[in-house]
């Protein structure tokens, strides 16, 4: 069994990742990337939060330590709504999983409603992007568009209460993308949790911040192992 196991947000390549993975692993730990269905790995299936769910339950054995980044937090936050004692620890890395209604969100929800035709109007996407300044729409294949409305959908129907797993909640203090004021919403939420923030991270400290984000996870996995 690895030290770490980690789930990606939405992104199609783990690239940005490697430095911080590589400091890790020279840092002594055994680690292990996973790759989420439809993104890092291809797949033509439309996604539920609960098939993610079954999926991160497969693939991350009991009593292990997961980390979740962003919709990779949201996964193994409704994986220990469903099963507190899965994991020995959760550790949040700028997590997705707090629902604040927003025009990106509506938006997101009534295009993925709309379906196939899109592909016929391309500019929907352009226009999209422009406003919004987000790529996760535009970027995404037709059925992962479908599959990122499920996700931000199901925020509504997350119970936190549930997850009573050891939780530690890591945030940058400059991400615009789940800002600070939902990482303290988690934080009140969860039965179990502590909060730390970081004043130079973004939202990708893995990019922002590699050497910091290895030193502090280094650190707190090396606390768990004892």
């Amino acid at each position: 069994m690895a030290d770490l196991y980690i789930i990606h947000g939405w992104t199609y390549t783990v690239e940005p990742w490697k430095n911080t993975l590589a400091m890790l692993r020279e840092n002594g730990l055994s680690v292990k990337m996973l790759h989420v269905p439809g993104l890092t790995e291809q797949s033509e299936k439309e996604f539920t939060i609960e098939d993610y769910v079954k999926w991160a339950d497969k693939e991350i054995p009991d009593g292990a330590i997961a980390l979740g980044h962003s919709n990779g937090g949201r996964i193994l936050l409704n994986l220990c709504a469903k099963k507190p004692e899965k994991l020995k620890y959760l550790i949040l890395l700028d997590a997705a999983g707090i629902y604040e209604p927003s025009a990106k969100k509506k938006f997101i929800e009534k295009m993925a409603k709309i379906g196939k035709p899109l592909k016929k109007v391309p500019i929907l996407d352009k226009a999209f992007h422009k406003i919004t300044g987000s790529t996760d729409y535009s970027r995404a294949p037709e059925n992962m568009k479908v599959t990122l409305a499920n996700m931000l959908n199901s925020d509504k129907e997350l119970d936190f209460s549930k997850v009573t797993t050891k939780t530690f909640i890591l945030w940058g203090k400059k991400d615009t993308t789940t800002p600070p004021r939902q990482a303290t919403l988690m934080y009140e939420k969860l039965p179990n949790a502590e909060l730390k923030f970081y004043a130079n991270w973004t939202h990708a400290p893995y990019i922002s911040d590699p050497e910091g984000l290895a030193r502090a996870l280094t650190t707190l996995v090396g606390k768990m192992k004892k």
